[in-house]
């Protein structure tokens, strides 16, 4: 189990942010991409309260949870904001667009630099010794009617 992985297959990760006014604000963000070993990319496509949470502190969390497998990781950082029209912006805009087409309009990026990172892993693992993977996707799969869902569809 490694970040990596986890980034490549997760459909949302959840930026936790704090501003000013000492409030925490949790979003899902659709299109993110890790960099290198420290480096993860968000797009800011429509988050103009993260993006003045990480004008004025630049703390944040990173949550990347697989729903089916109920793994993932949390990753602490700091974020800075980056200008797309900048030459940093535009090498991190070509990383975005290697995962997101132009259909996807971003206003910046955000730049979360890696400082922890740590692997989230739902209790039943730890609770019941013969839980697996498979048998967690099995019983998700099931528990949220995904088959039911797929065939009304």
């Amino acid at each position: 189990m490694d970040l990596k992985s986890y980034v490549n297959k997760s459909v949302l990760c959840w930026l936790a942010t704090v501003g000013e006014d000492l409030v925490p604000n949790v979003s899902p963000k659709e299109v993110f991409t890790l960099i290198s070993e420290d480096i993860l990319l968000i797009a800011n496509i429509a988050s103009p309260i993260s993006e003045g949470n990480i004008l004025v502190n630049s703390n944040v969390c990173v949550s990347l949870v697989d729903v089916f497998e109920q793994r993932g990781f949390k990753v602490k950082g700091t974020a800075d904001v980056i200008d797309i029209e900048s030459d940093l912006g535009q090498r991190y805009l070509k990383a975005i667009r290697d995962i997101a087409d132009e259909s996807y309009p971003v206003k910046n990026i955000f730049e979360i630099r890696i400082e922890s990172k740590a692997k989230i892993v739902a209790p039943s693992y730890f609770l019941f010794p013969d839980t697996t993977t498979d048998s967690q996707i099995k019983n998700a799969l099931k528990t949220y009617q995904v088959f039911d869902y797929l065939h009304k569809r």
